[in-house]
């Protein structure tokens, strides 16, 4: 696989400018806050197995320094409003996972979380990734629309993610 590392992105908006980087540790703390900000929103809590209580939660971008991996984030005059990644899956060589895409109501329905997703999918295949997998769970509608129009399917299980309550899986060939 490339070892290239992706590209940050500018997208404007008709307000503050919206920017797609790459995550950096700065921005563990922010980025921390959304997860668990959207989490609560939707009713994702810590005890019932969700990304939420993963415990680099806090140190979000140490657990993104493989050479085939990226979290990206998505600020506006210095705030992070959202962000999604990429990771290898453990045990499936070819397999990437999307990973932890939380973005607050601000920035929902600007076509940002569909650019991330394409953006990590694009970095992953330049790596050598055939496919691209991910969980989530049936309340978030909006994600598996999203992830649907991108050409994600249903899939059995994949890895040992540990996020059992994601019941939603789903994968897209490269």
């Amino acid at each position: 696989m490339a070892q290239d590392r992706p590209q940050d992105l500018h997208e404007p908006s008709s307000h503050a400018p919206l920017t797609v980087r790459l995550m950096t540790p700065n921005d563990n703390p922010a980025i921390a806050d959304v997860i668990r900000r959207v989490s609560a929103e939707h009713g994702l809590s810590a005890d019932a197995g969700f990304s939420v209580a993963d415990p680099t939660l806090d140190c979000l971008s140490e657990q993104y320094t493989h050479p085939q991996a990226a979290y990206w984030v998505i600020e506006a005059d210095g705030e992070i409003l959202g962000g999604g990644g990429i990771a290898p899956l453990p045990g499936h060589d070819s397999v990437c996972e999307l990973q932890k895409m939380y973005f607050l109501p601000a920035l929902r329905g600007k076509g940002m979380a569909k650019q991330l997703a394409i953006q990590a999918m694009e970095t992953a295949r330049a790596w050598g990734y055939q496919r691209c997998y991910l969980e989530t769970t049936a309340n978030l509608t909006a994600a598996i629309a999203l992830y649907q129009s991108l050409g994600f399917t249903p899939c059995a299980r994949m890895g040992n993610t540990g996020h059992d309550s994601c019941e939603v899986t789903m994968i897209k060939t490269l």
